[in-house]
C-alpha cells in the first residue's frame, strides 16, 4: 500500500452493515447502531421499535418535527450518561446526499447513531510562474479532533436548514476572512464519501458516514487569509508539491482533508491519473457511501 492509499484505508475501513444494526425511519435507512448504542436506545421503547433486522424510530408522528423533538430528548439523556457529547449543532437527517430532511439530529450524535454527515471543504489555490501553491490552514491545538493538523483553507459541517454554497459562503468568512463576493467564485470539483469507524469522543463509539462537497477556489496573489474565529491558528502558502510530500509521507493533514488533496492531486496531474497507483486512488476516492450506506 502506498503512501497515498493508506489515506483512503483508513478512512474507509468499515464495510456495511459490519455488525451493525440499521436505524430506519420508514422504509428509509437514516443510520447504523452499535450494540451498546442499540441497547441503550432500548430505554425509550415508545419511541424505538425492535425488528427483525433493524431499529425502527415510531414517533407518534412521523414529521420532521416530530422526530427531531423526540430525538433531541434522547439525545439530552444520553449526554448527560455521558455516553455522547452534545455540541447544541443540530444536522438535517437525509437518507441520501440528495434525499430531503426527514429531522435533525445534534452533530454530536451523528457518529453515535451512525448518521450521515455532509461537509465542504475549498482548496485555496494560487497559480504562480513556479507552478501551483496552496493556502493551508493550521488547525488550533484546542481542536477536539484533529488539534494542531493541516486543513483545508475552509472547511466545515452543513448545519441544519443550510446547503453547501451558503455553508461554503459562512465558513470562508468566518475561517479565514474570504469576502463573500470572492468566495462566490469557488467551483464545485466533486463529492468524497467514506464510512469510518470513529467514535468522536462519545463513549458508545460510532460510525463516521460523511459526504465532503469539494470546491477549488482560485485565489489571487495578493489576497492572504486571516483567522476569522479559533478554528486556525494561521495559514501559510506552500507550493502543492510540498503539500503532496505532506500526505504521502507524514501524517501532519487532517485526517479527510488528505481525501480532498489527492483527488487535487489527481485532476492537476500531480499523480498520473492514468497510473496503476492513480486508477486505484481514483476508484478509492469514488467508492462512495454506497448503497448499504445511503
Amino acid at each position: 500500500m502506498s503512501g497515498l492509499e493508506r489515506h483512503l484505508h483508513a478512512c474507509n475501513n468499515l464495510s456495511l452493515p459490519g455488525g451493525l444494526t440499521r436505524l430506519r425511519l420508514g422504509r428509509d435507512t437514516i443510520g447504523w447502531l452499535g450494540p451498546t448504542m442499540l441497547a441503550a436506545l432500548g430505554d425509550w421503547p415508545d419511541l424505538f421499535r425492535r425488528e427483525a433486522d433493524a431499529l425502527a424510530v415510531t414517533p407518534s408522528q412521523a414529521t420532521p418535527d416530530a422526530v427531531s423533538a423526540a430525538l433531541a430528548g434522547v439525545v439530552t439523556a444520553l449526554a448527560g450518561r455521558g455516553l455522547l457529547r452534545d455540541r447544541h449543532e443540530l444536522f438535517d437527517i437525509r437518507a441520501t446526499p440528495e434525499g430531503p430532511v426527514l429531522g435533525q439530529l445534534d452533530r454530536g450524535a451523528l457518529p453515535p447513531f451512525g448518521v450521515m454527515s455532509q461537509g465542504v471543504h475549498v482548496n485555496g489555490r494560487v497559480r504562480r510562474p513556479d507552478g501551483l501553491h496552496l493556502w493551508m490552514g493550521w488547525r488550533s491545538k484546542d481542536k477536539a479532533i484533529a488539534p494542531g493538523q493541516l486543513d483545508n483553507l475552509v472547511a466545515g459541517g452543513i448545519p441544519a436548514g443550510l446547503g453547501p454554497l451558503e455553508t461554503l459562503a459562512k465558513e470562508a468568512g468566518e475561517e479565514a476572512s474570504v469576502p463573500p463576493a470572492l468566495a462566490r467564485q469557488a467551483r464545485p470539483v466533486g463529492r468524497i464519501s467514506y464510512v469510518m469507524a470513529n467514535g468522536d469522543g462519545a463513549r458508545v463509539g460510532g460510525t463516521r458516514r460523511d459526504v465532503l462537497h469539494c470546491y477549488d477556489l482560485d485565489l489571487p496573489e495578493d489576497f492572504v487569509p486571516r483567522p476569522n474565529d479559533d478554528e486556525v491558528e494561521r495559514f501559510e502558502l506552500w507550493p502543492a508539491a510540498r503539500v503532496l510530500e505532506a500526505v504521502r509521507d507524514t501524517d501532519t493533514v487532517k485526517f479527510n482533508v488528505n481525501l480532498v488533496l489527492i483527488d487535487l492531486f489527481l485532476r492537476e496531474g500531480l499523480i498520473d491519473p492514468d497510473s496503476a497507483e492513480g486508477r486505484r486512488l481514483r476508484a478509492g476516492l469514488d467508492a462512495g457511501v454506497g448503497p448499504e450506506g445511503g
